[in-house]
Order: structure tokens, then C-alpha cells, then sequence
């Protein structure tokens, strides 16, 4: 570990990279008196979307109270509705975004957003009212006129918790380590000295590609996954800052499983120039003093996790009830054919490197277990029936995965998984592939949907993965669904 000086760029705040910087090999005595388990906790309960949640809420509520004896002078207002239309804000505002985490929210900016979200709302409040009573027929305005009152207020409510949410992190920054080395890790971590209100404070700069040798900042410099982890442990380390994007080899792959197990949040700076006629920017407009910021551990976090997994559950269990007699004729067509040994099981690579047993409707023999797990493809296999082959064009033998969703084994939507033949052979060969495993294994994904499945390249399928995973929401899994039927439809089984 070396540490030595650089002159920090363009401000008097920023000099303070200068100083000593936080040791990250703290006495044991030090870090017992401070555990980092706690740190984690009381930060996670501030940057719950609770305070945002009530602002929303009450805006609703003050508008629900005052409005219908506008709209509705004469007909008596059921307030029981009140709960149903809170529920729907909720569930749209998720939707939308309007509870993620940002370093520079604004409540301006998220003004269009509530206006519109506001405005669906009420039409459809007053249309489910005028179709049950004639009395609660109104003019087509007055609906947008009361989501333009809810709109404002919650706006203003979203002003106050931003305000307060940007003097706590002041007050209470947590540590950060700032991942990546050259002139654009310099600029960000004398940003963060010089701008407290972003809630981190640089404890120390992670050389991802261990080149050694001098390195111009203030900071410790931490070469080596034990380093790293003992920093995050002993100064509570709640935010990693990359200043270039990850997964370009394992070592980067091992920095963000790391990150991930002890609960950071992990952030992509972009310090690159836009090329003409590029746009550039994270989603929503979010970022660091200038630079673009998007977050890279929006699909693991407990929340977004959580989501994920009752999303699958019900579509896995619904979608086993209503395959049941697909199962049973591609089943009973499997025996007749090609004789007893149905299932096909098989280990895969799934979630961080973990293996599980993948199940699959059995289109082809091998002849033993070394085949089984380093034969690349039997799509045009001799041996494969009628059946078989029919089974592969129409993706109908990935059916029994659905059973392996339910335990908990997949995901209706990932990177596919992997035997651990190919996963050791493409980790050294492809950059990106091993952090393909930073998200629960699929049935389908974004690369299968572009055509990527079966004998096709490698490395630009760990490409749309990792961008699946960077980019994660439930509703771009919603989409790879849809889109997977209709591939399925055309046949386009591997």
C-alpha cells in the first residue's frame, strides 16, 4: 500500500484531500469500539423512501379532502376510496422511479413525473365513480385541475425531504472508497471532500487492475481484494465509487461481489467527454457535482431483490398451473419415444458462483457425465428424435425450469446459467463473463430476446447481460417476457 500527495484540483474545500486520510488499518480495539454492522443499519433506515412515501401520502390526502366538495358539491364522497388510491400512487410512483435513491434529486425535476402520474389518477377515480353514479359526473378539466393541486403540494413536501435528506448527509457522511485511478478519480474524490451533502467521505482509492506503482492522491491506496475487504469492514464503507465501468475482468467481477456481501451501494461516475451527437447521462438525470451517476446495485439491493423474487413466484406458479397439461404431453411424449429418464438434470452456475441443478425435459442421451458437462452443443445431434428436436425448437424443454424458479434455484428473467466447465472457461478467456453472476440465473434474458442462444458468441452475450444488470428494473423484466413469447411463438428454440 502506498500513499502520496497530489494537488487537489480547483477549490478550497477540496485541499482537504490533502491531509492525513482515514487509515483503513484501524487498531482492533478502534474497530470493536465502532461496529461496522451498525453503521450499515442506521444508514439503511435513512435512506429508506419512507420520508418520501408520507410527503406523497399527505399531498393525496389534503387533495382527496378538498376536492370533492369542488368536484362533488352534491353527492356524498366515499372515503373508503381513499385507501385503493393511495395503494395506486404507490405502486406507480415505484414504478416510475419516485423512490430511488439519488445524489441529486430535485423536486422540480420530478415535477412532470407526479403531474402526470397525479393526472392518471383522478381520471381514473372519476371515471370509476361516474360509471357507478350519474351524481359524480364532472367536467373533463376539473379532474387535471386537482392532480395539478396534488402535484404541487407533493413537490413541495419532496423539496423539504431533499433538503433535510442533503443537511443529514452533511452532518453524517459515510465512508466511501473511490475505485479507479487517473485524473477523473482525482476530481471525484476532491468533489466529495469539497461537497459533504453527498453523504460520502473518502477513506480510500482501489486500484482495480493491482498495476502498483505510484499513484497521484491523498488517499490510501488498497491493492487486492483482502485490502478492500478489511477498508469496508474497519471503516464501515457504505458507498464505492467507480470512475470507469466494471466487469472488464475478474478482478473488477470480485470487487463488486465484495461490495455487494457487505451491503454498498455502489455507483458509475462517467468522466469520459461526449462524442457529437451522443447523448449521455444516467436515466433520470442524476449526478455528481457535473459528472453523470448511475447506480450498479440497483438489482441487488434487499428491496429490489424482494421485488424480483414475488414477481417470479406468482408468474411461476401461475404459469405452472395453466403448462400442467403442456407438462403432462411433453411429458408422457418423452417416455413414448425416447424411453424412461424424463427430466434431464444438470449443474449450473447460478446467483455469485453458487451451483444448483438445472432441470430440463430430456431431448437427447449423452453418453456419460464428462459429455454432459463439456459438450458444447447437441443442436444437431443424430441421436436427438422427433421429439427431441421439437421440444428445442419451441423451448417447450425449458419448461420444467419453472420448478427451479419456485425453489429458488432462477429466475423467470437473467443471464442463462452456465455448467462449470464453460463458466471457468469463459471467466479467463471473455472479460465480464464471471460478473454475468451478479444477478440470479434466468430462464430467458436480455440477450436471448436479441437472438443470442445456443451456438452464438460469448462475449456479446456477457455484454447484454451485464447491461441487463446495470440497467435492472422490474419492468424491463416485464418486457424480456413479452418479448420471449413471441419469440417462442416463432419457434426459435436453441
Amino acid at each position: 500500500m502506498t500513499t502520496e500527495s497530489a494537488p487537489a484540483p480547483h477549490s478550497a474545500r477540496a485541499t482537504a484531500a490533502r491531509r492525513p486520510a482515514p487509515s483503513v488499518h484501524a487498531p482492533r480495539r478502534t474497530a470493536a469500539r465502532r461496529p461496522p454492522v451498525r453503521s450499515h443499519r442506521l444508514s439503511a433506515r435513512r435512506e429508506r423512501p419512507t420520508a418520501l412515501l408520507l410527503a406523497d401520502a399527505t399531498a393525496a390526502v389534503v387533495t382527496l379532502a378538498l376536492a370533492p366538495a369542488l368536484l362533488w358539491p352534491t353527492a356524498p364522497w366515499p372515503a373508503a376510496s381513499a385507501v385503493p388510491l393511495l395503494l395506486l400512487q404507490g405502486v406507480l410512483h415505484t414504478w416510475r422511479g419516485l423512490y430511488r435513491h439519488r445524489l441529486s434529486p430535485s423536486a422540480l425535476a420530478e415535477l412532470p413525473a407526479l403531474l402526470g402520474l397525479a393526472t392518471l389518477q383522478w381520471y381514473a377515480l372519476t371515471a370509476a365513480f361516474a360509471a357507478r353514479d350519474a351524481h359524480y359526473g364532472v367536467m373533463l378539466a376539473a379532474p387535471a385541475l386537482a392532480a395539478g393541486g396534488q402535484a404541487l403540494l407533493a413537490c413541495a413536501g419532496r423539496a423539504a425531504v431533499h433538503h433535510a435528506r442533503r443537511r443529514s448527509a452533511a452532518r453524517r457522511p459515510r465512508s466511501a472508497l473511490v475505485v479507479g485511478r487517473g485524473p477523473v478519480a482525482q476530481q471525484v474524490t476532491a468533489t466529495l471532500y469539497a461537497h459533504p451533502e453527498y453523504g460520502m467521505r473518502p477513506v480510500g482509492q482501489v486500484d482495480p487492475d493491482e498495476l502498483g506503482g505510484p499513484v497521484q492522491t491523498a488517499l490510501p491506496v488498497l491493492v487486492g481484494p483482502a485490502e478492500v475487504s478489511r477498508a469496508v469492514i474497519q471503516n464501515a464503507v457504505g458507498h464505492a465509487v467507480f470512475t470507469r465501468p466494471p466487469g472488464t475482468g475478474p478482478e473488477s467481477a470480485a470487487l463488486l461481489r465484495l461490495f455487494a456481501r457487505h451491503g454498498c451501494r455502489v455507483w458509475l461516475v462517467d468522466g469520459t467527454p461526449a462524442e457529437h451527437g451522443t447523448p449521455r447521462g444516467a436515466p433520470g438525470g442524476d449526478h455528481l457535482w457535473g459528472f453523470p451517476v448511475r447506480p450498479l446495485d440497483a438489482a441487488r439491493r434487499p428491496s429490489a431483490l424482494a421485488g424480483k423474487r414475488a414477481m417470479d413466484v406468482c408468474l411461476a406458479a401461475v404459469a405452472l398451473v395453466v403448462a400442467a397439461p403442456v407438462l403432462a404431453v411433453c411429458a408422457l411424449a418423452v417416455r413414448l419415444f425416447d424411453g424412461p429418464g424424463v427430466i434431464f438434470r444438470q449443474e449450473r452456475i447460478g446467483l455469485d458462483g453458487r451451483p444448483f441443478v438445472l432441470l430440463k425435459f430430456r431431448t437427447i442421451s449423452p453418453v456419460d457425465e464428462h459429455e454432459s458437462a463439456t459438450r458444447w452443443s447437441v443442436a444437431a445431434d443424430r441421436r436427438m428424435s422427433v421429439v427431441g428436436s421439437l421440444l428445442r425448437r419451441t423451448s417447450l424443454d425449458e419448461l420444467p425450469q419453472l420448478w427451479n424458479v419456485l425453489r429458488g434455484d432462477m429466475s423467470l428473467v437473467g443471464p442463462r446459467p452456465e455448467r462449470p466447465y464453460f463458466v471457468a472457461r469463459f471467466s479467463h478467456v471473455h472479460p465480464g463473463y464471471q460478473a454475468r453472476h451478479r444477478m440470479p440465473a434466468g430462464i430467458t434474458g436480455l440477450a436471448q430476446i436479441h437472438g443470442l442462444r445456443g451456438d452464438t458468441s460469448i462475449e456479446e452475450r456477457a455484454r447484454f447481460d451485464n447491461h441487463y444488470i446495470d440497467t435492472w428494473s422490474l419492468w424491463q423484466d416485464v418486457c424480456i417476457l413479452v418479448r420471449t413469447a413471441a419469440s417462442v411463438l416463432r419457434l426459435g428454440g436453441s
